[in-house]
């Protein structure tokens, strides 16, 4: 048996022992203290002088005294030189004041030679797990409320271990179909999702190590049944040492997945319909404009004509002024039809083109208030399609008419080019501009709304802001050729997408 052998002096004040953290008895044969440093005197609650001497049975509690003493027994007899003396949380020590608690033990055995003999010594090395065992207990009722939580979590949550499930919660048990969440656990996620949902998840998967935070995905689950479910998975790793999990929340979006395609289908019906009303308008301005041009100016035309040749074959002296005040009427009723079919739909539109009538339209406004125009054309603007053309009209008609409410301008730019296959329109102004931190659109702003409508209508896009030097600024950008009405804004996006550039309004309203 291999024993070590050490004077009882330099067993007994050991430096090592006494400057040890961890507590240090070492008792002779009869089991009776004869060395305890100071970390074991704090741990049991005694003194020096109690210490030495006493039995060491008596840091145990009663109930365990025998077993602790059979294995001592056992011990000097196997032949071994150290052992643990239990498993965490078996071996338990009483301290002075009858308090029991747990600890950590290993015992030595050293046989020192002696004048009378070699005496055998036991020394124990004691870590109290007191303070452990608290942790591990909050750390467990932790563990607990925090599974409950989960467990109780009105969404779908399912936690991953190289692509199998590791833990699922009752509502995505529920989601599956299934009566338990153990049912899932051990499943692979992708026997879960729909086909479709693979490439897009292994993508993420494999990214998710070097992402922080968390992403999100679409995709759809495949329940018991068979049926789908559409779903939205917020993804985030769990790193735990040298394994790593992946909590993905599964939201159930199947309804509200519906509910936007319906309003999708909704919006896209008002917005053709709408269009099909502005056609019809547009249509109907035409009529009328061209039967009070063609109608009414020419037999106005005529009577004029009539009344300077009656006047020229019969003279009269005395009908003279009022005939020359009839003249005069007539002129101005003449003037007056022109500029209300002018107003209603400009022929010259029709007759010559967008940038001539836009020519007209900006002529008339600096007419009409004395603001600067600043109007430029680029190339490609000859052969737009009516609806087109008559759009952009419309929208420069109604942002000069804004303008001249609001803006306090003195001076405008109006944009018009053509490039590739889109058609770019910008009018600016160096009025107010927008009144800054508005954060939403006033409820009279129909103008801009309008606007809004005839470019999405047109498959377009309207950014409505600030200019750099001050002022208000419209750009749309249209393509030449306007996507077909079923093709139109399936993009969910589209229907709500910002038409200011910056949170404010003003000028343009």
């Amino acid at each position: 048996m291999p024993s070590v052998f050490l004077p009882m002096e330099a067993l007994v004040e050991a430096r090592l022992a006494h400057a040890a953290l961890e507590a240090v008895i070492t008792v002779d044969q009869e089991q009776r203290i004869v060395m305890i440093n100071p970390a074991g005197l704090s741990m049991f609650g005694l003194t020096r002088d109690e210490a030495l001497g006493m039995e060491l049975s008596r840091l145990i509690p009663q109930r365990l005294r025998a077993a602790h003493a059979n294995h001592i027994r056992q011990f000097g007899d196997s032949g071994q030189i150290e052992r643990p003396m239990g498993k965490r949380g078996q071996v338990l020590g009483l301290r002075a004041n009858g308090e029991e608690f747990s600890l950590e033990a290993a015992i030595f055995k050293s046989e020192v030679a002696q004048p009378s003999g070699t005496r055998t010594y036991y020394t124990a090395l004691l870590r109290d797990l007191t303070e452990l065992d608290r942790m591990s207990s909050v750390i467990e009722k932790l563990n607990l409320r925090l599974r409950s939580v989960f467990e109780r979590a009105p969404v779908a949550i399912w936690i991953t271990e190289k692509d199998r499930v590791v833990f699922a919660n009752r509502a995505c048990a529920h989601l599956i179909g299934l009566e338990s969440p153990e049912q899932l656990v051990g499943l692979s996620i992708f026997e879960l999702l729909s086909p479709a949902s693979h490439e897009p998840v292994r993508g993420k998967l494999k990214n998710l190590a070097q992402e922080e935070g968390v992403s999100v995905l679409m995709g759809a689950i495949r329940r018991g049944d068979g049926s789908l479910r559409e779903v939205e998975m917020v993804v985030a790793v769990l790193p735990d040492h040298e394994r790593s999990f992946v909590q993905m929340v599964i939201n159930d979006i199947t309804q509200r997945s519906r509910e936007k395609r319906d309003l999708l289908r909704s919006r896209r019906t008002l917005r053709e319909l709408s269009a099909s009303m502005v056609e019809a308008r547009e249509e109907e301005r035409r009529r009328i404009a061209r039967e009070l041009h063609d109608e009414l100016g020419q037999r106005l035309t005529a009577l004029k004509l009539e009344m300077t040749a009656c006047q020229r074959d019969h003279p009269n002296p005395e009908a003279g002024e009022r005939a020359q005040l009839m003249q005069e009427m007539l002129d101005d009723t003449v003037a007056s039809v022109r500029r209300i079919a002018m107003d209603l739909r400009p022929l010259m539109l029709d007759d010559l083109g967008l940038p001539e009538a836009i020519d007209w339209l900006v002529k008339e406004f600096k007419r009409r208030t004395g603001i600067e125009v600043d109007y430029r054309v680029g190339e490609g603007l000859r052969d737009l399609s009516p609806n087109l053309a008559t759009t952009l009209y419309r929208i420069v008609q109604e942002a000069l008419t804004n303008i001249t409410r609001h803006a306090r301008a003195t001076r405008v730019l109006v944009e018009v080019n053509g490039s590739g296959d889109a058609l770019r329109l910008v009018i600016e102004d160096n009025g107010v501009g927008f009144t800054s931190g508005t954060r939403s659109r006033s409820p009279g702003s129909f103008g801009l709304l309008g606007i809004r409508e005839r470019v999405l209508m047109l498959g377009g896009h309207l950014s409505v802001g600030n200019a750099p030097g001050g002022g208000a600024r419209l750009e749309a950008r249209v393509p030449l050729e306007a996507p077909a009405a079923h093709a139109r804004h399936d993009d969910f996006q589209d229907a709500d997408e910002p038409m200011f550039d910056e949170s404010t309004r003003g000028g343009l309203e």
